[in-house]
């Protein structure tokens, strides 16, 4: 039987349109470093999905599209302040700091979520050249708990960092799940929400690799083509990556792909909903379940289904469903979740 892992959408496989377009990508010769017109097409349906004339900038890899934003617009003695649970902070292996040489503050959160009270108390009045200086805060939609920010509470963050003349830059990971569950564009959700900077994710949505980033405001974008060549996140052969996104944004597939992830996130919640020892911590608002379950459960999950264990101590579990999970593999897990809590 296939494995079907409940891990992380990063173990689905890629969408057959994506690897059309590569094939179809694939002929002749091309200009290279992103000189070319597959590129030029994904930036130009990347821009009017926007609603923006963002510089976009193709990467290979979330870290990487994090790393160039940051390294754009922060200088050595400057920080940027994220959630305590952050990808940014805790999966990256310190890569944003090594590159864009300054320091990560992470602030607590409520299940991912930031807010200007909790920010707050960090731009307090510093030693002058003796502390780092603040310039970015950096939020991530969804959460690393699968929360999502609205509308309004990114507009709220984004008025709080003009303030004090702060940028907000967001880690989109996962970002088409965001606008799908809330049901919103794109513009929306960064652009017209007063968005500095964001790292847009296509990986976890299926494409074969490739995210990007955009840079809302051209006077801060000078210095970005330059911290993705030192970043190695320049592909010379970058019209592979670009034909996905020009597929990914046509007829707005990544809607698509993204709401189904969600309704099979939505189809196990509803299922094991009341199953009596276990919980869903928070919300399941996108395609991220945390369940807390016993300990003997967890291990005796079969490894066909194989997942994450979020919080040890807690023995809280993490789910993630993809744009190619199958109703039967939600009704089969759940089966399967259902028999190990007997």
């Amino acid at each position: 039987m296939t494995e079907r892992f409940f891990a992380s959408d990063n173990a689905s496989g890629v969408h057959p349109l994506m690897l059309d377009a590569i094939e179809r990508a694939n002929t002749g010769h091309a200009q290279a470093y992103g000189d070319d017109a597959w590129t030029a097409q994904a930036v130009a349906a990347i821009r009017e999905a926007f609603d923006t004339e963002a510089e976009v900038l193709f990467t290979f890899n979330g870290t990487g599209a994090n790393v160039v934003g940051l390294s754009a617009v922060t200088r050595p003695h400057q920080s940027v302040l994220c959630a305590e649970s952050a990808h940014l902070w805790n999966s990256e292996c310190g890569a944003p700091e090594r590159f864009f040489g300054g320091k990560l503050i992470p602030v607590s959160d409520a299940y991912g979520k930031l807010t200007p009270a909790a920010i707050a108390p960090h731009l307090a009045q510093t030693r002058g050249v003796h502390h780092t200086q603040a310039r970015v805060i950096s939020i991530t939609q969804p959460t690393e708990w699968g929360t999502l920010y609205t509308l309004d509470e990114i507009g709220e963050l984004a008025a709080f960092a003009a303030q004090h003349d702060l940028l907000l830059h967001v880690d989109g990971a996962r970002i088409a799940n965001a606008a799908a569950a809330l049901d919103v564009s794109f513009a929306d959700l960064a652009t017209r929400a007063g968005v500095d900077i964001l790292s847009f994710g296509g990986t976890k949505n299926g494409l074969l690799a490739g995210e990007a980033v955009l840079i809302f405001d051209p006077a801060l974008a000078g210095d970005a083509p330059y911290a993705r060549k030192q970043a190695m996140q320049l592909a010379s052969k970058m019209r592979f990556i670009a034909a996905q996104f020009a597929v990914y944004m046509e007829g707005e597939l990544w809607r698509e792909l993204a709401s189904h992830a969600n309704a099979m996130a939505r189809r196990l919640a509803d299922t094991l909903s009341g199953v009596e020892g276990l919980e869903f911590v928070c919300p399941v608002e996108c395609n991220m379940l945390f369940p807390r379950l016993p300990r003997a459960a967890l291990e005796s999950l079969p490894a066909q289904f194989y997942f994450y264990t979020w919080d040890e101590s807690q023995a809280i579990a993490r789910w993630v469903t993809s744009f190619d999970t199958t109703e039967d593999d939600v009704d089969r897990f759940a089966a399967a979740v259902v028999d190990a809590l007997k």
